[in-house]
């Protein structure tokens, strides 16, 4: 289906008038904002929000041929957790927090910092953003500002682990994700054939591999270069010629 843009008094309305066009709900959509509104001078001048919106490509897969199903890769066991440290939890989180919320601010994204730690990590949860420009295209926004953050806190001297969260989209796309792998993997033994999923990110790929590494007649590797790779589904046993495919141990995704 092609792209559809459409207007409204403010950024949200208009993305509500593109799914009304498009008859789907807002996670089957991408959103990208054209302009804001603004109002004019006396009654004059003023513009409305305009938004493009375009429907979610579905995640693709490749069935291999044989000549690229090679070096399977497989996750080493878990290891036991390592103590935590003690974290000052402090003045750095404090800063997280504050440069997080500039951030929004300088976006012009009508959105609020909650804190809170959860397990052995900072959550920062953005609250208000019914858009998802905070979250961006398979969270690549979420990935970013993480990034960002945990290199300021770590600046600082603090060793806490910052997770930047919206709209519970982390816990959303984790069992997105396993449940991909468990239908790719079932495909890849039925097919005999090594499957290859979109180009993914380190934290994606990680879960991918975590739920492939529970079943023995599976094995996983990334392929490609740079931030985002491709994770094949290799199935184990005999290969063209009657010979053990190989077996090696997959490097930690980073």
């Amino acid at each position: 289906m092609e792209p559809v843009e459409a207007e409204g008094n403010s950024i949200d309305e208009a993305i509500e008038n593109a799914l009304g066009m498009l008859g789907v709900s807002r996670d089957r959509v991408e959103i990208e904002i054209l302009s804001n509104s603004a109002r004019g001078l006396f009654g004059i001048g003023g513009r409305k929000a305009r938004v493009r919106a375009v429907l979610r490509a579905p995640i693709d897969v490749d069935v291999l041929p044989e000549a690229e199903q090679r070096e399977p890769m497989k996750l080493p066991p878990q290891v036991a957790a390592v103590p935590s440290v003690p974290r000052q939890t402090g003045k750095a989180i404090e800063h997280a927090v504050e440069t997080l919320q500039e951030i929004v601010n300088l976006m012009e994204v009508p959105a609020t910092v909650d804190a809170r730690e959860e397990d052995d990590q900072v959550v920062l949860e953005l609250k208000g953003d019914s858009s998802g420009i905070l979250i961006g295209r398979r969270g690549q926004m979420l990935d970013a500002l993480e990034y960002l953050l945990n290199r300021v806190v770590a600046r600082e001297g603090d060793s806490s682990r910052i997770v930047v969260d919206s709209q519970n989209y982390r816990a959303r796309r984790r069992r997105s994700l396993e449940d991909l792998a468990r239908r790719m993997g079932e495909q890849a033994k039925k097919r005999r054939k090594a499957i290859a999923l979109n180009p993914m990110s380190p934290r994606d790929r990680r879960i991918v591999h975590m739920v492939l590494q529970e079943d023995p007649s599976l094995s996983t590797k990334s392929s490609g270069k740079g931030y985002f790779r491709k994770l094949i589904i290799i199935p184990e046993g005999p290969a063209s010629g009657g010979q053990k495919r190989p077996q090696s141990t997959a490097a930690k995704e980073s």
